[in-house]
């Protein structure tokens, strides 16, 4: 994620399809241990990334919107399985160079069980549910649904709230509303809206639900009880932003009937407006609730200290900063602006996962296109290598608009359901990039490209 201010402007820039779903046979090799005998690949999970339109990049709305699913080998290699339409359009609300379109985590997601996989139209403004086949394809569950306000670009759901009929519950974000369109991402103020998530998979809106937030939201998660939906901003404390707000996290209490509390339980920020520290407001993006309610936020510091746009120059060092939700849904603040790197080599810290252990977490740099490890323990979090992986990137005192022309733009990521392997998605390349998690230190070994986009993609999954 980028918000670059284009000098004497306000304009920001951020941080094929069909519908077979014939599991994929291809030829067997002497080498190949995982085939059948009869040809037929023994894929032990999947990876899922979302075209979020056709590659365009010109105006909010894009093309159609596309699932691109690959079979995933012992190996952590990736086969194509083919790609499944989603029946919306993408969408782009970060000023059009095509990197991290939605300035969001989490477009993409699927339940716990791994039997749904939950995706935003953010240009037609609906969330689709698809069903996960035991051979990795997808089938759409329902038509894709209205999320009653402008741009959704974060989705996420949890088993432990329901009511008879229903798995699950699902809550989206959406960018802004009409009234706050216009003004561009310092103005955006956006909401969240919940749906059930029924048995067969499709998806029914809950009346009442929908939460007007003063901020424009980057990402949402359920706490692992179900108990709490926390929401992260990009542009808290920003001088534009009409309701004033400096709410970088915000946690309301989820009842059980789906619908959460009127107001906000818990709100924090790890940096005020007019700090005398001179930093950087932060610009939260990937986060996860873990363990025992521990709230750990990527922060990309972009907007000035008094709140006005960020001149790419004055663009700072990002960092990971980390709460406790308390009974009452306070946030206790643990470790606060741990950078993800220095001299301006990490500046887009915006996505996050962990190990299957919890020990480590991997963030990922856009422009930087790389990836920093830290260690946590119990909401604590070190920084322990600032270059765990590393792509093609912009760092240092690059900080012109050619930034985006020589960077792979490395974005969202996901670590496969068995803990062996992190998958990078480059946001500006059109690739996954595939690297073998040895305990705090990753291992590349592959790279899948030639079936996505090579701009405007956002949302990744692997099972």
């Amino acid at each position: 994620m980028l918000i670059a201010f284009l000098a004497l402007s306000i304009t920001f820039v951020a941080c094929d399809s069909d519908d077979d779903a014939t599991p994929i046979v291809i030829e067997e090799d002497d080498d190949d241990t995982d085939d059948d005998d009869d040809g037929t690949v023994n894929f032990v999970g999947a990876v899922y990334a979302m075209t979020n339109g056709d590659g365009q990049v010109a105006g909010n709305v894009q093309g159609p919107n596309t699932i691109i699913a690959y079979g995933r080998a012992d190996d952590g290699s990736l086969t194509p399985i083919g790609p499944f339409a989603t029946g919306g359009n993408g969408g782009d609300y970060d000023g059009g160079e095509g990197l991290d379109p939605l300035i969001s985590a989490y477009a993409l997601t699927k339940t716990d069980d791994n039997e749904n996989l939950l995706a935003v139209n953010a240009g037609s403004n609906t969330i689709t549910s698809f069903n996960i086949a035991a051979d990795f394809s997808l089938e759409v569950a329902g038509d894709p649904l209205d999320t009653g306000a402008i741009g959704p670009n974060s989705i996420a759901t949890t088993g432990q709230v329901t009511v008879a009929g229903t798995k699950g519950l699902v809550y989206v974000s959406n960018i802004t509303r009409p009234e706050f369109l216009a003004g561009g991402e310092p103005m955006h103020q956006g909401t969240v809206t919940g749906y059930w998530l029924l048995e067969d998979g499709s998806l029914q809106a809950i009346p009442g639900s929908t939460r007007d937030l003063p901020v424009r939201p980057s990402a949402v998660q359920f706490s692992p009880d179900g108990q709490w939906l926390v929401i992260t901003a990009i542009n808290s404390g920003a001088s534009a932003l009409g309701s004033g707000s400096e709410d970088e996290v915000t946690v309301y209490n989820v009842g059980a009937d789906g619908v959460l509390s009127n107001g906000a339980w818990g709100t924090a920020t790890s940096t005020l407006r007019d700090n005398t520290e001179g930093r950087n407001l932060p610009s939260a993006i990937g986060f996860q609730v873990v363990g025992n309610n521990y709230v750990v936020v990527t922060e990309a510091r972009e907007f000035q200290p008094d709140g006005t746009p960020p001149a790419f120059p004055a663009l700072q060092d990002g960092s990971v900063s980390t709460w406790q939700i308390q009974g009452d849904g306070s946030l206790t603040p643990i470790s606060i602006d741990v950078a993800s790197g220095e001299g301006n080599t990490g500046r887009t810290a915006c996505w996050l996962d962990f190990t299957a252990d919890g020990n480590t977490f991997f963030v990922s740099n856009a422009i930087e296109a790389g990836l920093a490890a830290y260690s946590f323990d119990n909401g604590v979090v070190t920084l322990l290598d600032q270059t765990a992986a590393q792509g093609t990137g912009t760092g240092g005192a690059d900080n012109g608009p050619d930034a985006f022309a020589v960077t792979e733009g490395w974005i969202d990521m996901w670590i496969s359901e068995d803990g062996q392997f992190l998958y990078q998605l480059y946001g500006l390349d059109g690739t996954i990039g595939v690297y073998r998690i040895n305990g705090q230190s990753l291992e590349l070994i592959s790279e899948e490209s030639n079936n996505l986009p090579d701009t405007n993609t956002q949302g990744i999954v692997a099972i």
